[in-house]
């Protein structure tokens, strides 16, 4: 018998290793705020970081496969097996890889009463680049939703355009949860001597995950066509990060391009901090890029750093309405670096956007969010 004085379990799943994950950061320390224990639950990597204290408990399973099918199959049964054999009284499933584990484990243990499960989605997960073309792989885990989806009674989704997609396809009713950051101090250094940037070098920064669709290979290209007072840099890991590398060294661009690699998010914002202009330039080249709201694009309204976009929906809203920055027209590479340019050139535009960007971070903050996130479970569970 369980003992009924314990505090409530929230166990929240994810498929990545919890070094770089906001998103769910937020999320657990909303449960904690809630009252739950929470114990957040990822894989570990060959190269993982060791993980600072949280309010929370964390739990990295080890698992032989990295990626690939065999990965998402070891990764689902492993957390079945672990969810059968602990006590949980609140599940929350991040994305369709980790859904199948939690819904499952949840009816099988709990049959005639299943613990309430709430399901987050981070995207839409069938419209990601890596299966654009992929048919087969794609109806797996179209096969896979089409099961559990219209069964879920509690769903939130990153964004309206996201939530709008899965309600017209599947007809659950999703809250939207903003994957907006905590308001953050402006006071810590700028200073981006730590970089090797010198005095009076610009800084433009890409951060986030490193991997095909999102513009990197031809805003490195555009460094060709700028001068040397501008400095790309590159912070994050994923798919395409060693070619990304080889491919500047082999263009002879590795002094104007700095790769920073795997940076953990207490750690990111004073980078964010040192940046001239924030880059988001995905490719439209998936449903969810189209519709994306990316974190990078958040942090730096936070960090009060000017953005250059793409022209997609979420983004284009709300630089539009605050008037925080400009749109790429064009990936090709020339196109970026005259864009780029032409920002860091017009100091008094530069001065128009920081000032809006104030008013867009004390509003567009996980203080403001959250609380959305804490009444949707207290009305669901």
């Amino acid at each position: 018998m369980e003992n009924q004085y314990l505090m409530p379990l929230a166990i929240v799943s994810v498929t990545n290793d919890l070094t770089t994950d906001q998103r769910v950061d937020r999320t657990c320390n909303a449960l904690v705020k809630a009252g739950y224990e929470v114990l957040l639950i990822g894989r570990r990597r060959r190269d993982s970081k060791t993980l600072a204290p949280r309010s929370y408990r964390m739990h990295r399973m080890r698992l032989l496969f990295d990626k690939g099918p065999l990965f998402y199959a070891e990764f689902n049964i492993a957390l079945f097996i672990y969810l059968l054999a602990h006590r949980y009284d609140l599940l929350v499933s991040n994305d369709l890889d980790t859904l199948p584990a939690n819904y499952l484990a949840n009816h099988f243990k709990h049959p005639f009463k299943p613990r309430p499960h709430l399901h987050d989605c981070h995207e839409y997960f069938r419209g990601v680049p890596e299966l654009v073309g992929r048919k087969r792989v794609t109806a797996v885990w179209k096969w896979i939703e089409d099961r559990i989806f219209p069964k879920l009674a509690s769903v939130v989704a990153v964004n309206k355009s996201v939530a709008d997609i899965y309600t017209r396809e599947y007809g659950n009713k999703i809250g939207v949860i903003r994957n907006v950051p905590f308001r953050k101090s402006l006071s810590q250094t700028s200073e981006k001597s730590p970089l090797a940037i010198l005095p009076g070098q610009n800084m433009v920064l890409y951060q986030g995950a490193v991997n095909v669709g999102r513009g990197l290979e031809e805003a490195i290209m555009a460094m060709k066509y700028l001068g040397p007072e501008v400095i790309l840099v590159i912070a994050g890991v994923g798919d395409i990060f060693e070619y990304l590398k080889k491919f500047t060294c082999e263009q002879g661009l590795s002094e104007r391009v700095r790769f920073l690699g795997q940076v953990p998010f207490q750690e990111l914002h004073a980078y964010t901090l040192m940046a001239d202009i924030g880059l988001s330039i995905e490719k439209d080249v998936s449903i969810n890029y189209h519709f994306c709201l990316p974190n990078k694009f958040l942090d730096y309204i936070q960090a009060n750093v000017p953005v250059l976009v793409s022209h997609f929906p979420e983004m284009e809203a709300i630089v539009n309405q605050y008037q925080i920055g400009e749109f790429l027209e064009s990936h090709d590479p020339a196109s970026i670096a005259a864009k780029i340019d032409s920002m860091l050139k017009n100091t008094e535009k530069l001065a128009f956007y920081k000032k809006n960007l104030q008013k867009a971070a004390e509003e567009l903050c996980w203080e403001n969010e959250e609380q959305k996130l804490l009444d949707f479970v207290g009305r669901r569970t």
